[in-house]
């Protein structure tokens, strides 16, 4: 979803939530994009069969190999799914893309620590 957007990445912000959100009960994780045909729904104790290399490389494209693009992009994708919300608590800062959504999360109240980081936005 972040990709569709990256054109509005003046607008947005990533934020960052504690890894304490797998306690809640009924969170789920998934190994790829919930919506994905091939997703598994998993429990947060069977985090460790993640393929953590795929989910958070900096690149999916597999030029050749066209396969690889479709599986990997849908990896980058994978979720947890929390029921109803996030409390507030369970957020431990934000990504920007720059210093301009640093002071507008600022101004907006936001007082969480505030990472800079133009990758995470495609840039």
């Amino acid at each position: 979803m972040l990709y569709k957007r990256k054109d509005e990445a003046a607008k947005l912000c990533i934020l960052r939530v504690s890894t304490e959100i797998r306690h809640i009960d009924g969170v789920v994780i998934t190994d790829r994009n919930a919506s994905s045909d091939y997703v598994r729904f998993l429990h947060p104790s069977q985090a460790d069969i993640l393929n953590y290399d795929a989910i958070f490389a900096a690149d999916w494209r597999h030029p050749n190999d066209p396969i690889g693009y479709y599986r990997h992009r849908s990896q980058k994708c994978a979720e947890v799914l929390v029921p109803h919300c996030v409390e507030p608590r369970f957020l431990t800062g934000a990504y920007a893309v720059d210093d301009g959504v640093v002071s507008k999360l600022k101004g907006a109240g936001f007082n969480l620590p505030i990472t800079v980081d133009p990758v995470m936005f495609f840039r």
